[in-house]
């Protein structure tokens, strides 16, 4: 393998107390009950008009999905955190010389932030939602990636935690891994075709070493 293409939601970084923040202050704005964390984990995964959909199906979308986006923009992503051990990952996969990429339907603008904050120059493409792209499961996002970085598809491993990622990865030609930390359960990834899990970072290390053969070793080795 040359390549890691990484999901973000749930898998990178856990981001729902932010997301269920501005979704709760869209939502009563305009009169709608607020939603709770399960609630929040069963609605994300397709992206922002998805998630509006699933949290009000009754509602005006285009209204809920406008304020969304403009609370979640000034929230400043202050609930998020990483998941304990991807950042030493990613950062010791980038030093080893793998080609890095976030393919998430997060909006652009803030997986770009995000990746700014928690990951610093590590990733060489982030992908995320500016209408450019169908959403995942659709395989054409995670392709421009693989095209973007010059690496073919059947050397690419995807790792994310949704049934959208498992899709993405079978749709686009490429290996993949679930991350069992996020907001899937195994059985729902296993339903949608998941064959490959890594319990924790450390876990997920060992896979991919596997599946590169052995990683290249750092360039100041």
């Amino acid at each position: 393998m040359q390549a890691v293409f990484f999901d973000l939601d749930g898998t990178l970084l856990d981001t729902a107390p932010d997301i269920r923040a501005a979704l709760n202050k869209a939502l009563t704005a305009c009169g709608h009950a607020p939603v709770d964390a399960a609630q929040t984990l069963s609605f994300v995964g397709n992206g922002a008009r998805k998630l509006i959909e699933r949290a009000a199906p009754e509602g005006d979308h285009e209204k809920l999905l406008a304020l969304f986006k403009s609370y979640y923009a000034a929230s400043e992503h202050l609930l998020t955190r990483p998941y304990a051990g991807m950042q030493a990952l990613v950062a010791d996969l980038k030093a080893r010389g793998m080609k890095l990429a976030v393919v998430t339907n997060k909006l652009q603008r803030a997986a770009d932030l995000l990746m700014e904050r928690f990951f610093p120059g590590l990733f060489d493409f982030v992908g995320g939602d500016d209408g450019s792209f169908p959403c995942k499961p659709d395989p054409t996002l995670a392709r421009y990636a693989a095209l973007s970085l010059r690496v073919p598809v059947g050397e690419c491993v995807f790792v994310g935690d949704g049934e959208t990622d498992v899709q993405t990865a079978k749709n686009a030609g490429m290996d993949a891994i679930s991350a069992l930390w996020g907001y899937r359960p195994r059985a729902l990834l296993e339903e949608y075709g998941g064959r490959c899990f890594a319990a924790d970072a450390e876990e997920l290390r060992a896979l991919l070493e596997v599946r590169m053969g052995a990683l290249r070793p750092p360039k100041n080795f």
